[in-house]
């Protein structure tokens, strides 16, 4: 006779219910699982939220657990769906709208709402909250229409709403109570040294700023302070903090404080009823960071299912800012006082600090800045409760040798249960099981395996660590050696030599021959296959369009709402009346929603729809901008000496010469010029793929620079002398740039990959190997098509794409 299933239902849909149910789902899987979210969206990972923001990754990027997870689980979920209230007499989970769900047992994990600053105006339109996806598109939505934004509170979660916005071109200012940004986490030293790099970054500050108002009529026009001054904005932000959300539990009658309360087993005052995450209550302390709540989850799943456990005594809080390129932790008691010992070392010129403090000799706390390769030493040291000594203190502070070695024997004295990785809840003991008992040799394959590193990659450090550690003599040539996916074990170099050892032709032949664990490969390996045989073939590889992202198949960029843009060639940032009437005359026959002058100096036309691309293709009679493609966007110029009383060079005409020789070009990834005619560097070359700065005796190159999420200046590659040798060098670095890169590899990436000396001996000092990539760039310039003019050739593509309904997916491939 079957044994009847437990009923287990978890309220919210979050990272702290489902992070709870994957551990009962290890130890248990009797259990008839039924899951609450009142998002419409599957589990997503909340700390990656920013970078949804700031456009860096998507909606589909940040998923946790996909549809298909809880289908594969047999977990009933219901989206869209607010629980009420849970009726203890009868047992039964109650949801808004009427239905019920009998229970054995319950797990809340309701999570926080923002805290919204109790002032007049708080709730105008354009005021949003920062905590999940309907707020962030509500702040993409406002970036295309506004201009200024103050986001309210200068802690962990405003920080990272304004770089988002600054990303998104908004002109951003966090207002901030106190006179110190996270002064919860950071103390003063560290606070200033932040404050100075975000200001570098373009974000503003209103310090020691009261807010006691929200003006403007039914949508926001700014906000009005204590001392009587004011600030406009379009779109105000408030992120002074969250609240635990205890609606649902307080309307079923469990006891609440500040949250639901619970023992050291997570146990609420309802017999069966768990709580864990930002909703709950231990021991007088809310948390609102992500590792304690896998903490929490670990000691709740074990007890429900029955394992014996440790109870949970609380956390160790640690927090690392994780966006805009800044490095930044601090964990445990981070300002000392009178009774503390400090060890404080700081480097102005690489804006590095290091705070350690002492009680009694035993590590308490600590504040890091720019370098936080130490924050995980660090935060298992606290929470042992260490004593320092010479050898810990010369690992931390960098003043001993050996250092690799104290490295590994931190990991080896690392717990199996202690968390290596918090933003998805992964421990030491998982990470080093899957390596001995699957095999695992590298980074990726853990993060595939575990989910280690998937987010905010904060502990990759540590997982390489532990893989060095398990695999001893093996790991440097195991870990040197990375697939490049989770469809099979080779590298990059592997597949192109096996394409053309192989004389490989198509992406489907390339899988079946070298022997893809997945014979319909992914939509990470297979653009990058279609690349390669692209580039080791230019003249005979057929372009295979399933095998693309869908905005390269539709050659127009999808946006959330389902519409495309259109960005029209404007060669060097130059255009002329005639095409701006063309341009403006097409926007309004075509209900156009929004124009935008991007940061690459060119037009940006919101809201086509699929249906009019080709015939707004047609009618503008201009050149795709290839805004969609990994290739060359934009070559951005200054005056240059044609009107600047300062310019030495003429950038205008050689960024449009430039962008016209090589447009079209498939890369690894996006690429972008600047080109300046004089060292002021108005068109900022500084952070571009390429950067020129003209100078009285000819051109200085610059390569790999990035001003994107990982913020990188660019390298100072060569001086030349002539207009014709500084094509010659482009063309020489971008060929040589799509031979060695990865796909999807910036030159940021690339340049500190295979090293600036190598980049330079291959092409400045090797002067026939840079003939060489120069006559095989100029072969693979001979294959590109205008691809709008193209599609509008093909009838049947054009037909099948933007005439039949449902065509089109996202992805890669399928």
């Amino acid at each position: 006779m079957q044994t009847k299933r437990e009923k287990l239902v978890v309220i919210g849909n979050g990272m702290a219910g489902i992070s709870a149910v994957e551990q009962i789902l290890k130890l248990n899987s009797s259990f008839d699982i039924t899951v609450f979210g009142s998002e419409p969206h599957p589990n997503y990972n909340r700390i990656m939220l920013s970078y949804v923001l700031e456009g860096s990754k998507t909606i589909d990027d940040i998923v946790l657990n996909d549809w298909n997870w809880y289908k594969d689980n047999q977990i009933t979920l219901h989206t869209d769906t607010t629980v009420l209230k849970i009726d203890e007499v009868n047992k039964l989970v109650v949801t808004e709208d009427g239905l019920k769900v009998p229970y054995d047992k319950v797990i809340i994990a309701t999570g926080s709402n923002p805290f919204i600053l109790p002032v007049p105006g708080s709730y105008k339109k354009g005021v949003v909250g920062f905590r999940d996806i309907n707020d962030c598109n509500q702040m993409l939505i406002a970036a295309q229409t506004y201009k200024k934004a103050a986001v309210i509170g200068g802690g962990l979660l405003g920080l990272e709403a304004a770089k988002g916005l600054v990303n998104l071109g908004m002109d951003v200012t966090v207002v901030h109570l106190m006179d110190d940004l996270m002064e919860r986490q950071l103390d003063q030293s560290a606070s200033l040294m932040l404050k100075n790099e975000l200001e570098r970054q373009g974000i503003k500050f209103a310090m020691g700023k009261q807010t006691v108002e929200v003006i403007g009529e039914e949508h926001v026009s700014g906000l009005r302070f204590s001392d009587e001054s004011t600030l406009e904005a379009q779109l105000v932000v408030m992120a002074v903090g969250i609240k635990p959300n205890v609606a649902m539990a307080k309307e079923s009658g469990i006891d609440i404080g500040s949250g639901i309360l619970v023992d050291d087993y997570l146990r609420t005052s309802f017999e069966g009823v768990y709580s864990v995450g930002e909703c709950t209550e231990h021991r007088g302390v809310c948390y609102g960071l992500v590792a304690p709540l896998f903490e929490q989850g670990n000691v709740l799943a074990k007890h429900i299912c029955g394992v014996d456990t440790l109870p949970y005594e609380g956390s160790v809080v640690s927090t690392k800012l994780k966006i805009s390129g800044v490095d930044v932790f601090s964990a445990g008691q981070f300002i000392e006082g009178p009774e503390h010992a400090a060890i404080i070392a700081k480097d102005d010129w690489k804006r590095t600090y290091k705070k350690i403090i002492l009680h009694n000799d035993v590590i308490v706390g600590a504040v890091l800045f720019g370098d936080v390769t130490e924050s995980s030493n660090l935060q298992k040291l606290i929470k042992q409760q260490a004593q320092m000594t010479d050898d810990i203190y010369a690992t931390l502070m960098g003043t001993g040798c050996g250092g690799g070695a104290n490295k590994q024997s931190s990991v080896e004295t690392m717990a199996d249960d202690e968390i290596v990785c918090g933003c998805n809840g992964v421990t030491k003991k998982t990470i080093v099981d899957v390596i001995t008992d699957q095999g695992l040799t590298t980074v990726d394959e853990i993060k595939a395996c575990t989910g280690a590193t998937r987010s905010c990659g904060g502990c990759k450090p540590v997982v390489e660590q532990i893989l060095q550690y398990v695999l001893g003599d093996g790991f440097k040539e195991a870990a040197a050696k990375q697939g490049i996916c989770g469809c099979t074990t080779m590298d990059r170099d592997e597949v192109v030599a096996e394409i053309k050892a192989k004389g490989l032709s198509t992406t489907r032949e390339v899988m079946n021959v070298l022997g893809w664990n997945n014979p319909e490969g992914c939509s990470k390996c297979r653009p990058a296959i279609n690349y390669y045989l692209g580039m080791i073939n230019p003249e005979t590889h057929e372009d295979e369009k399933e095998s693309r992202f869908v905005n390269e198949r539709m050659n127009a960029n999808i946006q959330k709402d389902g519409t495309y843009t259109v960005v029209p060639r404007m060669y060097g940032g130059v255009t002329t009346p005639e095409d701006l009437k063309k341009i403006a005359d097409v926007s309004l026959k075509y209900d156009v929603k929004v124009i935008k002058v991007t940061g690459g100096q060119r037009l940006d036309l919101i809201g086509v729809q699929k249906e009019d691309l080709p015939k707004v293709w047609e009618e503008l009679d201009m050149p795709s901008g290839y805004a969609y493609a990994k290739s060359l966007r934009t070559v951005k110029t200054c005056v240059g000496n044609q009107f600047c009383r300062f310019g030495t060079q003429d950038s205008m005409s050689m960024g449009a010469l430039l962008e016209r020789k090589f447009e079209r070009l498939d890369l690894p990834a996006k690429f972008k010029y600047a080109v300046n005619g004089c060292p002021r560097n108005c068109a900022e070359s500084c952070t571009k793929d390429i950067g020129i700065v003209g100078n009285d005796g000819g051109w200085e190159v610059f390569i790999g620079g990035n001003g994107g999420i990982k913020a990188r200046i660019a390298d100072s590659f060569c001086k030349v002398k002539s207009d014709e040798e500084l094509i010659g060098i482009c063309g020489a670095i971008m060929q040589h740039y799509r031979e060695t890169g990865n796909y999807l590899e910036r030159t940021s990436e690339w340049v500190e990959r295979m090293g600036l000396e190598q980049i330079q001996a291959s092409i400045v000092t090797d002067l026939d190997n840079r003939a060489a990539l120069i006559e095989r760039i100029e072969l693979a310039l001979e294959q590109v098509e205008e691809p709008w003019s193209k599609m509008l050739n093909d009838d049947k593509t054009r037909v099948a794409l933007f005439e039949n309904k449902g065509s089109v997916t996202t992805g890669a491939g399928k």
